[in-house]
């Protein structure tokens, strides 16, 4: 099996990808990190006779704005590292994970709760890879500077992960964020920190050609939509009924289940994100969590659905704010979508930001509050 920089270049040949000097600097640099562990994992029968694990080598932060093609290299990183100890996973199911494992030992009195909860995780793994590490509850911020200290220091494990923010803006302004301070330390004393963050929007450019409001409601619009996940995502559409789910953290009592989450991108209905009781808490969330949102079935709606509409205005405010992406199905034009009702004059702030979210100037902005 050849390395990644081979494959990179391969595909750079071939036309599939563009020549791109800050991804090839990448992937030069995870072809470093792949001949370290290819060599001790050759080591490791020796090592083991000695009773002497072989050298950790440094792990690597790759960061950048959307579409610069980090879940890409990630991808080549796994699929062309030639050992058994890796293992690729979804930041936010693997934090549930250790809050689940944390939950466990200290139902089996195992005292302090991270140390077993870090062993068995690294249990036959060299690598962890994770795709667009993102910090959006206090909960994780608490305990990830003790466990990632764990993993790394002590049970040996090298990190790769995906950013869209530099480590020193990961979780800014969070509660209690002098908590996740060391982990940012950690990173900078631990892993190289690699930026991908040139002017090409890689992303965007597969999904030029799409639509990002999609009317009538029907199979037509539907297929956009789809359409558009499997671009942002790579996700092969004939896998479409395995797309993985999970449940973000809104507080550290309360999660809201996200049907579809994929490499930064949520897909909802109109009907479980403003049709059941939620607030401005749930919708930051979201808008933190991905940079591109999906919602399915948005109706036109009249003065008895005045509830509806006000979250929904309070949804797209977050969205909106947080520079996030949106796709959408609906039944009518934004201006169509409350024309009577309670609130329907302040909805006209929400008409125009829709319409000013599917143009190039916003497309173009990186995910993240605005300054």
């Amino acid at each position: 099996m050849t390395g990644i920089l081979a494959r990179y270049e391969q595909l750079v040949a071939s036309g599939e990808l563009r020549e791109d000097a800050d991804q090839r600097r990448a992937a030069e640099r995870l072809e470093t990190l792949q001949q370290a562990l290819n060599s001790n994992e050759k080591r490791g029968f020796l090592a083991n006779l000695f009773g002497r694990q072989p050298g950790r080598p440094e792990g690597v932060y790759m960061w950048g704005g959307v579409g610069r093609g980090k879940s890409m290299l990630m991808d080549l990183f796994h699929e062309t590292l030639p050992i058994e100890g890796k293992r690729r996973a979804h930041f936010h199911a693997f934090m549930q994970e250790v809050h689940d494992g944390m939950r466990q030992a200290r139902e089996n009195h195992e005292g302090d709760p991270i140390p077993p909860v870090a062993a068995r995780i690294a249990r036959n793994v060299r690598v962890l890879a994770f795709d667009e590490m993102v910090v959006n509850n206090s909960a994780d911020a608490m305990i990830m500077s003790r466990l990632f200290t764990e993993l790394i220091c002590e049970q040996d494990v090298a990190i790769v992960t995906t950013s869209n923010r530099p480590p020193r803006d990961l979780y800014k302004d969070g509660l209690n964020r002098e908590h996740f301070l060391p982990f940012i330390d950690l990173i900078a004393a631990e892993l190289d920190v690699v930026s991908l963050n040139g002017p090409v929007d890689y992303r965007r450019e597969r999904i030029g050609d799409l639509a990002t409001w999609n009317i009538p409601l029907g199979p037509e619009a539907t297929a956009k939509v789809r359409e558009a996940f499997f671009r942002l995502t790579d996700f092969a559409p004939e896998d479409a009924d395995n797309v993985p789910s999970e449940d973000l953290q809104v507080s550290p009592r309360r999660s809201l289940h996200v049907p579809k989450s994929l490499k930064g991108v949520a897909v909802f209905s109109f009907k479980r994100l403003c049709g059941q009781p939620r607030g401005a808490p749930d919708y930051l969330a979201i808008a933190r969590a991905f940079h591109t949102v999906i919602i399915v079935g948005i109706p036109r709606m009249g003065p008895e659905m005045r509830n509806e509409a006000a979250r929904f205005v309070t949804l797209i405010d977050a969205l909106y704010e947080h520079r996030v992406k949106l796709f959408a199905t609906a039944q009518t034009r934004p201006e169509e979508l409350y024309e009577e009702g309670d609130g329907s004059f302040e909805f006209e702030r929400t008409v125009s930001r829709l319409n000013e979210m599917q143009s190039d100037e916003y497309m173009a902005l990186g995910h993240g509050a605005g300054d």
